[in-house]
C-alpha cells in the first residue's frame, strides 16, 4: 500500500505547485498560501509513510532472524 500512498503524496505535492504557480502569476497571496500548505502536508504524509514502511522493514528483519 506503500506505492499507492506514494503515488497520492506524489499528486498532492504537484497539485500544491500548481496552485502556489497560480498564485504567483495571478498575484493571489491567499492561493500561494493555499498551495505551500498542500505541500507541507503532502511533506508530513509522505514522511508518515517512510516512517511505517521503514518500521514494517525492522519488524520483518526480526521474523526473518528466528
Amino acid at each position: 500500500m506503500a506505492g499507492i500512498d506514494d503515488i497520492k503524496n506524489a499528486a498532492e505535492k504537484a497539485a500544491g505547485k500548481a496552485k502556489e504557480a497560480v498564485g504567483n502569476v495571478t498575484d493571489n497571496d491567499r492561493l500561494k498560501a493555499e498551495g505551500q500548505t498542500d505541500q507541507a502536508k503532502a511533506s508530513t504524509k509522505q514522511g508518515a509513510t517512510d516512517v511505517k514502511d521503514a518500521a514494517h522493514g525492522v519488524a520483518d528483519s526480526f521474523k526473518d532472524n528466528k
